[in-house]
């Protein structure tokens, strides 16, 4: 659609210093000459400047701008706007499923008479196969090889799809496996700060398919998690819509004091944030202490928004993130290209400048100095729990009745010593005592200070003789080859490894719950004594049951205090007044003994830490490894699918599509698929965790071979619909009226009476050529954004979803699939209108989507008579050009053809 942008006159040129040319041309906010501008904080520039640049009065009209200019009076009022983000980030689970989609509209685009070709990204996507690390092998020199080899065993399908898709689809970079975590990929590798692309400069933004993206906010990037309905969208040039959000300012003051890490400072700040309430809002650091952050410690905090539930923890670019610019391998001009036009466009902070004030929502402050080192735990990220308290809290964890800070063990049975054999070695455990230390996640391993602080620890600690008990699974993670490159140069990663802490893959590891099995007899004398074993990580989340089935108590802590613990064997210790453990001469040693001191750390890490390291190690991951570079792969425009295959599977969203849109439809005499009440989260009907045994994917995977040991996860298996499909609404926890006060995963087939899974009677209601439909209570499909929440129930047939409210995702979400949502009236829901579920329900639509209006009202009949007026929730007119081709899919494929009107 060829359409003129109205801030046109504002495009100026970027010159290069010293009249050496031009780097291209920008959108000037400065040129808009509003007053206005000078005030919003950095983060909500960057949205500003998306909307100037996209402009074209249909995805994104000028009174979105002004929305945005407004933001000060905007922002409390819950008013949206759409965001085109730079790029996206995909991670492998969540990028097989778009992958395998984009595959069906090159088939798609194929049969209907178009070159299947021009099916690509329209942005550029970061793909990462962040495979996940099972830490099957840990203290071993050959961890690293063992554990991929087995993970290549595992997911070679998968990785061999996803290696087609990289030579297939042009604007999309796969990263292989084994190169790091996809967050700390992102940050020293992918990251643009400033693209320059068709001669044009702007703001790099990214949304990507997992939370933890925000660690990119620290490089002044603007990034967050998506579901993948919503990343396919950016991926194919669509607009997100998001609230515009208020924006949290926290002001840093003062510096850290000697022994206290950027970890301690995270968890802090995680606390403090939580207790504030940022949920939906963005967080902006600024003040004369972010001269004293490095880059790695300010991704360590934007890196742990979720936790403290922020959508972005942004830190605007200034000197020092030039500086890591320079020192991750960015070239000389590309750091010069992104300096000048982030000061050109009041982008850039300078503090050697007079700073103009900027308005925030709500304000914070911390000086550095007030932090001291800490953990959190024993269940979740902001229980934080200062060092010199832990022995005291422990004792009171044990005492508390059950809850995020209780265990609730008898008094009698606290001190309790269970006697165990290991390996022929007498052994002992007791409540407390670490059975898992594990160095691992993004948020601490891209971080060179915190990383060698732990190999010091590990170093003094050897020197003096001291030893980690051989049955405490310790392993190290990093992100990215380039921190084995520095704990090599520096020579202390022999240190670690005589304490256990190999290195055993680069990826998720204990952070996800992908700790490995424990040896049998440590496992027995835990769940035969019912010990509360501990786990000691450095990763961004503990809740219960995810680390690992028999540690009740996980603690987050630095890198170097995951060492320190596991020295100490327990976390019922005081690191004050109790030793660690006992030295080679037969004396104490202290935790004081071996903690480097912050001159020490910075001084190996400013000569180990070097741009040809980062340089190496990513000019090797375009490279591929050995296993990569050995699966083969087609080389065909199109895939070709594999019918026998459980883990790929071409879904059938474009079966009998056409040129023309279908144009909208109504639904008649629908049937009540399931009656939910309150809260139904995405949790509830996207499919995840493990296939039950008796459930209709397990059903569908017996029926094709597969062993029960072999079903693996719905998460490794989203690229397949079948699966999927079945594990739809498959939550145990599942409540719908229909049941009459049962819980689980089946509903009632309303012409039969019959109790069947919600797949079953979906089935059944499709091969009779019946429709149906969901009734839901309020804040329907909130929690996280799963693409397969709508994927899934599009697949069962589900026509249209009439809920109390949506959560906003969800929402966008089942429109882009195609389905009708439907809100009613105030005051009113299924059980006030007397609505039972066993009703058949007519919705009436006009067949020309010109007719039709956003959040207009829609009579709603039930074939009991009944009659009652909904909204019709398609919110813009991009929205309802969507429904009219029935699906945002189906509306970019006609795009691309042109049959589009």
């Amino acid at each position: 659609m060829a359409f003129e942008n109205p801030f046109k006159s504002i495009l100026k040129t970027l010159e290069k210093p010293g009249g050496a040319g031009e780097f291209g041309k920008y959108y000037s906010l400065p040129s808009l000459n509003d007053p206005r501008i000078d005030r919003l904080p950095y983060s909500i520039r960057i949205l500003l400047e998306s909307a100037i640049r996209n402009c074209d009065e249909f995805q994104v009209k000028s009174k979105d701008v002004e929305k945005i200019i407004d933001w000060e009076n905007t922002s409390p009022k819950q008013v949206e706007i759409p965001f085109k983000p730079a790029r996206v980030l995909l991670q492998d689970f969540t990028g097989v499923p778009a992958v395998v989609d984009l595959a069906c509209m090159r088939d798609a685009m194929n049969s209907l008479g178009g070159d299947p070709n021009k099916i690509n990204p329209l942005v550029p996507v970061d793909l990462v196969i962040d495979h996940s690390v099972q830490v099957d092998v840990a203290r071993s020199e050959n961890a690293v090889q063992a554990n991929m080899e087995l993970e290549f065993h595992r997911n070679k399908e998968r990785f061999g799809f996803l290696k087609w898709g990289s030579n297939a689809f042009h604007n999309m970079l796969v990263v292989p496996p084994g190169s790091g975590i996809v967050h700390q990929v992102n940050l020293e590798y992918l990251g643009r700060v400033v693209f320059s692309t068709n001669g044009i400069l702007y703001p790099d933004s990214v949304v990507g398919t997992d939370s933890h993206t925000t660690m990119i906010d620290g490089l002044g990037v603007a990034g967050w998690g998506v579901g993948g309905i919503e990343a396919e969208a950016a991926m194919l040039g669509q607009p997100m819509s998001m609230v515009i959000p208020g924006v949290v300012g926290f002001k840093l003051t003062g510096k850290l004091r000697n022994g206290v890490t950027a970890t301690d400072l995270v968890l802090t700040v995680t606390q403090m944030l939580r207790k504030h309430g940022v949920v939906g809002k963005f967080v902006e650091f600024h003040g004369e202490g972010m001269s004293e952050l490095s880059l790695a410690d300010r991704a360590t905090i934007a890196n742990m928004s979720p936790e403290y539930g922020a959508t972005m923890g942004f830190f605007p670019v200034d000197h020092v993130t030039l500086q890591y610019l320079k020192l991750t391998g960015r070239s000389a001009e590309t750091v010069s290209m992104i300096e000048s036009y982030l000061r050109a466009n009041k982008m850039f902070v300078d503090y050697s400048e007079p700073m103009v004030e900027r308005t925030y929502s709500s304000y914070m402050e911390l000086d550095l100095k007030d932090v001291e080192p800490c953990v959190s735990g024993p269940k979740r990220p902001h229980d934080r729990v200062p060092l010199k308290e832990m022995k005291v809290d422990w004792h009171a964890c044990l005492d508390n009745r059950v809850g995020f800070k209780g265990f609730a063990v008898p008094k009698e049975s606290q001190s309790k010593v269970v006697d165990f054999t290991f390996q022929g070695t007498p052994a002992q455990l007791r409540h407390g005592d670490v059975v898992i230390a594990a160095i691992t996640s993004c948020t601490n391993t891209s971080n060179p200070s915190v990383m060698l602080g732990a190999a010091l620890v590990a170093k003094k600690a050897s020197e003096l003789g001291l030893e980690v008990k051989p049955w405490i699974k310790t392993s190290l993670a990093p992100g990215s080859g380039v921190v084995t490159k520095y704990l090599q140069k520096s020579g202390l990663q022999k240190y670690l490894n005589q304490l256990g802490f190999n290195i055993v893959g680069y990826g998720c590891t204990t952070c996800i719950g992908n700790s490995g099995d424990l040896e049998e007899a440590v496992a027995s004398a835990i769940s035969e004594n019912d010990i509360v074993a501990a786990a000691v990580l450095s990763g961004n989340r503990n809740f219960e049951g995810r680390v690992h089935p028999l540690t009740r108590a996980n603690y987050l802590a630095s890198p170097p205090l995951v060492v320190a613990y596991a020295l100490a064997g327990t976390v019922d210790i005081d690191f004050e007044t109790e030793a660690v453990g006992v030295g080679k001469d037969g004396k104490n040693v202290y935790l004081r003994d071996i903690w480097p001191s912050n001159e020490e750390v910075a001084e190996v890490v400013q000569s180990n830490v070097l741009p040809d390291m980062f340089r190496a190690t990513y000019e090797a991951i375009t490279k591929g490894n050995p296993m990569w570079n050995q699966l083969t792969v087609p080389s065909s425009t199109l895939y070709s699918w594999d019918p026998s295959s459980t883990y790929i599977h071409e879904p059938p969203y474009f079966k009998g599509m056409s040129m023309s849109p279908p144009g909208p439809y109504g639904v008649k005499d629908a049937y009540c698929l399931l009656n939910f009440g309150d809260s139904i989260t995405t949790d509830h009907i996207s499919p995840a965790g493990s296939i039950h045994r008796d459930s209709p994917a397990a059903r569908y995977l017996m029926e094709r071979g597969v062993n029960r040991r072999d079903f693996n996860s719905y998460g490794s298996r989203r690229g397949n619909d079948e699966v999927m499909a079945r594990g739809t609404f498959a939550n145990i926890r599942l409540v719908n009226k229909l049941l009459k006060g049962e819980v689980g995963p089946k509903t009632i087939h309303i012409p039969s009476g019959e109790k069947l899974s919600v797949f079953d009677a979906a089935m059944r209601y499709k091969s009779d050529g019946q429709e149906t439909i969901i009734l839901a209570g309020a804040e329907y499909g909130s929690g996280s954004s799963r693409d397969w929440a709508a994927k899934g129930p599009k697949l069962l047939g589900v026509k249209a979803v009439i809920a109390k409210s949506f959560e906003r995702i969800h929402r966008s979400n089942l429109v882009g699939m195609g389905i009708i949502p439907l809100c009613f009236k105030p005051g009113e829901d299924a059980d006030t209108l007397g609505l039972t579920g066993h009703e058949r329900f007519t919705i009436d639509l006009p067949n020309r989507v010109s007719e039709i209006r956003p959040g207009q009202d829609v009579t709603v009949v039930a074939n009991s008579g009944k009659l009652f007026t909904c909204t019709l929730r398609f919110d813009t007119e991009v929205e309802l050009a969507y429904f009219d081709h029935g699906g945002i899919l189906q509306y970019a494929i006609r795009n691309l053809i042109g049959a589009s009107h």
